[in-house]
Parts: structure tokens; C-alpha cells; sequence
């Protein structure tokens, strides 16, 4: 099913990302962590559908998506960032294999936290984010979306690295398996990984060989 969606506001989060606030269809329901597949109700852009993930609580009234521009591909992304309050997108039924499947930890590199970001709001909603971990990798300080957040629902366990431009109250290492043993205690838990395919599957491959139940690892198949 396609539904027509009006987008209500919008604004930056990060230099290249932003949040956009749309309108709820009634009786559209969905995981947290599942995607949807969005397209700009333009007669040149609506056959151009993307995946995103909406980054909202599950009982909001309206969806929430937070979208980076890769202004190199000059594509969807880049003209969803022109879009201003009370233009259409179409969105489809949700869809998407990364669900919550009990405490674990999040690792993720760069906009791949956005299908986190919706299951870590929940269980911060229902008071559950205890012995959750989070990992997540970037460029620079400046790439990193929704920091003072995570940092206030993890506290502690909020690592953050930024691998080309550093500071202080960063790591400063790519996430590989030396980095998962000296930051993760316990590989006997869930293990939620979204990044880059070639990141994704680094990272499950050094948490396997760390220990870690591949039937434990939750990611985009």
C-alpha cells in the first residue's frame, strides 16, 4: 500500500542531516527499526523511491524520519532537503529484519544509527535502556547526530569515535575487533550492527570471532 504523506516541518540536526516531521496515515503501524520506502510526490521524483527509517516512538501521532544529504549523488536525498512544510511524499508499508530482540549492544557507523534511533527512544520511553551499550563511529564530532542525546540515555556506555578529525571526549579508532574486545565485556548478548554494508560486515564478523552467537546479530539482511 502507498500512502500520501505531508511533510510539517523540518530542520537541520547536523551540518548534512536533517529531521523531517510528517503527517501519520491512520492505521499505519510499524517495529521500531523497521524502514519504509519514501518517494517526493513530484511527477520527476515519485517513481524514485528510497529507503528510510522513521525515527519516531511507535506512538506518536506523527513520524519522524532523520535523513543525511549526499550532495554528491545530487538525488533523493539531496532534494528532500529542499523540500519545504506542506509538500507530499509517498510512503510505502514498513518493511526491514532489524527489530529489538532483547539487551544487547548498538553499533553503528554514521547514518546507519537512524534504525536504532527509534528502537533506543522506546526503551528510553519505557524505562528498559539499562546494560545497553552504544558504539558508534564518524568522521568528525560534527557528523555525529542527536550527541547530547545519546550521551544523556547512555551515559558511560555512549562510545563514540570519530576516525578522521578527533577531540576531546572521543575515541579515535576505526571499530575493529581489538577495539569490540577492549570495549565490550560480555560478547554473550544481542549485538545490533547498521552502517555501511562493508562496515556491517566487518563488524559481525570480529564480533563472531569475538564470541558472539551469529544467530545474536540483528542487521539489515
Amino acid at each position: 500500500m502507498t500512502y500520501t504523506v505531508t511533510l510539517l516541518m523540518a530542520e537541520f540536526v547536523t551540518h548534512d542531516v536533517k529531521r523531517f516531521i510528517v503527517s501519520r496515515p491512520p492505521g499505519f503501524d510499524y517495529q521500531p527499526g523497521q524502514g519504509v520506502e519514501l518517494a517526493i510526490n513530484q511527477p520527476e521524483w515519485k517513481d524514485q523511491g528510497r529507503p528510510f527509517t522513521p525515527t519516531s516512538l511507535g506512538e506518536d501521532k506523527v513520524l519522524e524520519f532523520t535523513i543525511k544529504r549526499y550532495s554528491d549523488h545530487h538525488g533523493v536525498t539531496e532534494k528532500l532537503h529542499t523540500l519545504l512544510p506542506g509538500e507530499e511524499l509517498l510512503m510505502s508499508d514498513p518493511f526491514g529484519t532489524i527489530t529489538y530482540q532483547g539487551t544487547g549492544v548498538f553499533i553503528a557507523g554514521g547514518a546507519g544509527i537512524t534504525p536504532f534511533m527509534a528502537i533506543i527512544r522506546q526503551l528510553s520511553h519505557q524505562d528498559k535502556l539499562a546494560n545497553h551499550t552504544l558504539i558508534f563511529s564518524n568522521k568528525t564530532p560534527a557528523d555525529i547526530i542527536c550527541e547530547k542525546e545519546f550521551r544523556h540515555y547512555f551515559n558511560e556506555k555512549c562510545i563514540l569515535t570519530c576516525t578522521e578529525t578527533s577531540a576531546p571526549g572521543y575515541d579515535d579508532q576505526l571499530i575493529t575487533g581489538e577495539f569490540l574486545q577492549q570495549n565490550i565485556a560480555d560478547f554473550n548478548q544481542q549485538f545490533y550492527t547498521c552502517g555501511p554494508p562493508q562496515f556491517t560486515k566487518d563488524i559481525n564478523n570480529a564480533l563472531v570471532e569475538l564470541g558472539a552467537n551469529p544467530n545474536a546479530l540483528v542487521f539489515e539482511k
